[in-house]
């Protein structure tokens, strides 16, 4: 897990529904948390952690249960999530050089 940080009310409204909805499916197919976990490759705090919807999880972990627990992200399937990215980049492709966002590092291409 990673510190602490302050999120928006919308962004902790939507971390505790993606966490109860990862809590379900992972209820829904009988796994425990140990289970879940060790599937995950983290600790079980970790995923109780996630399930709660604490900020403090990476991301990844968190869309990493989603999937192997069934839970569509975006409210589509993993196929469906898989198209709309490559329309995203194709429609970033279209933009002149100057304007696209840049890749590599951890530069995530926003100034401010």
């Amino acid at each position: 897990m990673k510190h602490a940080i302050a999120v928006t009310r919308p962004s902790a409204d939507a971390l505790r529904l993606l966490g109860a909805q990862i809590h379900e499916a992972r209820i829904d197919r009988g796994l425990t948390v140990n289970d879940t976990a060790g599937r995950l490759g983290i600790d079980h705090r970790t995923l109780r952690a996630v399930e709660q919807g604490s900020p403090k999880v990476a991301i990844g972990t968190v869309f990493n249960a989603a999937f192997l627990l069934g839970v569509d992200l975006f409210g589509l399937d993993p196929e469906e999530l898989a198209a709309a990215r490559r329309r995203g980049e194709d429609t970033l492709a279209l933009l002149p050089r100057r304007v696209r966002p840049r890749t590599g590092g951890d530069d995530d291409g926003i100034d401010f």
